[in-house]
């Protein structure tokens, strides 16, 4: 496989978990947090580049532990409070954990905006995982996590716990969030799972059709945007942005 066909393979991986996130983060209007966690992940690998640990061991352990973190300040703060103090104190974290490493300047770029070039064939397997396991596990959980979303003490009534559902939202999005870092950046992430779940729910009506058509929109977002990037040589986070804003606006138009 060429090398150019890997990071094709590693970024449309990221694409299907992201998207498949994507539908959930819109139907449970949880786009704060999908802007949140990726910054999770922002120190985790901060701190695998300066304690030498595996960078995705770094963006796993983070994300997911901004998730619990954030589920806990959830249930005891407003949400939005509690998801922009979370947001502060990792942004911090990762800061002070790059500043310590010696490679402030060029490391911060490539969190923050993304360095998808970078990837090889080493990451395949992990990314391969994520991509794989976050869609189904989602699609599995479809009708709970829907349900809890619109009428919690519905969810209640049939034996179901919201809590327990809404940390399984934030873990696999965290999950998705997480892992993308690499290919768009932490500060862009949420574009690829926003754009095309926001897009799939106007065009769609029916969650399993939105659902898969989240997905089929980042896989093709995130395709036409590393074409882009290889051929402009301009970040893949500058289309990804862009590209999302312009999906989103054409479901708009024919929705309208």
């Amino acid at each position: 496989m060429s090398w150019l066909a890997e990071i094709w393979l590693a970024t449309s991986l990221v694409a299907l978990a992201a998207g498949a996130a994507g539908y959930f983060v819109v139907v449970r209007r949880a786009g704060f947090a999908a802007h949140s966690l990726p910054m999770a992940a922002f120190p985790g690998a901060a701190a695998a580049s300066l304690f030498g640990f595996p960078l995705w061991l770094g963006l796993g352990g983070f994300a997911l532990g901004g998730a619990g973190l954030l589920a806990l300040m959830q249930r005891r703060a407003r949400r939005d409070s509690a998801t922009a103090l979370l947001l502060s104190g990792l942004l911090a974290l990762g800061a002070l954990f790059l500043s310590l490493s010696g490679h402030y300047a060029g490391s911060v770029y490539g969190l923050l905006f993304g360095q998808v070039f970078a990837l090889g064939p080493a990451d395949l397997p992990v990314l391969g995982a994520i991509g794989l396991c976050v869609p189904v596990a989602l699609w599995g959980a479809m009708r709970p996590l829907s349900l809890s979303a619109l009428s919690p003490e519905l969810t209640r009534v049939q034996g179901g716990n919201p809590a327990l559902l809404e940390f399984l939202f934030l873990a696999l999005l965290a999950l998705a969030a997480g892992f993308a870092v690499p290919v768009t950046g932490a500060l862009l992430v949420f574009s690829l799972m926003l754009g095309p779940g926001a897009a799939a729910s106007r065009l769609c009506a029916r969650p399993g059709g939105a659902f898969l058509l989240s997905m089929g929109l980042a896989l093709g977002l995130s395709s036409v945007s590393l074409a882009l990037a290889y051929v402009s040589d301009w970040p893949i986070g500058f289309f990804t942005g862009v590209g999302a804003a312009l999906v989103y606006l054409a479901a708009r138009m024919t929705r309208a």
